[in-house]
């Protein structure tokens, strides 16, 4: 019987092997991170032109790479799951955008941007000028009032224009969601029409409010000053609603709001608002009083999809859990009422608006 060799001889790879292998492997990878149900995720700046200032914000997009996402990337005080200018994942794919809250950052939700685009999302965010942490000297004006969901269909149409990202979004599937002042800006996008003089109505009942009424004062003697009561003032406002465009983006076919702005709208806010609706909330929130905004509006809007809240939450729940650099920056937004893990609220915020978005914008699991 013949013996068999120990150890068969190695044999050099050709050039044209090696390609083929290369090519197989780029080919591979996509469709076997599709197979696992998550991605790798990518992280780029976009540049977009803002309609209310005429400069430009800065803005991020987050998508899937069939690169794997090791650790997280360091982008300020912030911790990114995402990889800097990463490969994308060919194929057109639903958008998201998120507003943020007053005061925050295009990367002030990065945790739910990197979740959805981890699931075979392109999210794109963006300072909301006026109304940023680099300048909130707007807020309360028209600028932000009426401009801020203008500025988020600039968004869109930047990501939907731009040759880099065009090809990798789907225009028929779009959503938005938003947080605080960002979830007014969603049902504003949804085709919401607010009314400005019930902010007297809330600051009356709520006086201790300091985040929403603080500014009350100075109102009233900016009115008095142009010969207008503060109710005046702000009915002139509400002619304005319109200064910069439509408010609302037909484009936009659901809208997820966290612990939204809402004591604006009343009965008849919401007859325009034909997508579905998630409202989200928490159970104590001080600066939003559930009772004057999320559940108040829960029954006026005849497209809602489901409300939830998070017992015991404030406020501040729906930020991501603080790196140490936030928590000494801003340690009130990074704390929570005794009970509540926000790690957890943000893992079950995450696949409630992961489920959302899938059923809205006819996405099917992988």
């Amino acid at each position: 019987m013949p013996t068999m060799p120990l150890r068969a001889k190695a044999r050099p790879l050709s050039l044209s092997l090696l390609c083929r292998f290369a090519l197989l492997l780029v080919l591979i990878l996509p469709l076997a991170a599709h197979a696992s149900g998550t991605t790798g995720v990518g992280i780029a700046a976009i540049r977009i032109t803002d309609p209310v200032s005429g400069t430009s914000t800065q803005g991020y997009v987050f998508y899937p790479s069939p690169l794997p996402v090791h650790g997280t990337t360091a982008m300020g005080p912030y911790h990114v799951a995402a990889t800097p200018d990463a490969p994308a994942i060919p194929g057109a794919k639903p958008l998201v955008v998120i507003s943020h809250g007053n005061g925050g950052s295009n990367l002030g939700h990065h945790d739910l941007a990197a979740y959805l685009a981890s699931h075979g999302f392109v999210v794109a965010t963006l300072n909301q000028l006026g109304d940023y942490f680099g300048d909130t000297s707007k807020v309360g004006k028209i600028e932000v009032l009426a401009g801020r969901p203008v500025q988020v269909k600039a968004a869109i149409t930047t990501v939907l224009n731009d040759p880099h990202w065009k090809d990798l979004v789907d225009p028929a599937r779009i959503g938005v969601a938003g947080f605080s002042a960002g979830g007014y800006t969603a049902l504003m996008l949804a085709g919401a029409r607010p009314r400005f003089v019930r902010f007297v109505d809330f600051c009356d009942h709520y006086p201790q409010d300091k985040d929403v009424c603080g500014h009350r004062a100075e109102a009233e003697a900016d009115a008095a000053r142009q010969g207008e009561t503060i109710a005046q003032a702000l009915a002139a406002m509400q002619g304005q609603l319109g200064r910069y465009g439509d408010t609302a983006d037909p484009r936009v076919k659901a809208a997820f709001a966290m612990a939204p702005l809402s004591l604006l709208f009343d009965e008849n806010s919401f007859d325009n608002v034909r997508i579905p609706v998630f409202l989200y909330y928490g159970q104590n929130d001080h600066v939003l009083p559930p009772e004057a905004n999320a559940k108040h509006i829960a029954p006026l809007l005849k497209t809602l999809y489901a409300v939830k809240d998070i017992p015991h939450a404030d406020h501040w729940v729906f930020l991501p859990p603080c790196s140490d650099e936030l928590r000494k920056d801003i340690a009130p937004l990074c704390a929570d009422p005794a009970g509540v893990d926000r790690a957890k609220a943000h893992e079950q915020i995450n696949a409630d608006a992961l489920a959302f978005f899938r059923k809205t914008l006819d996405v099917k699991d992988r």
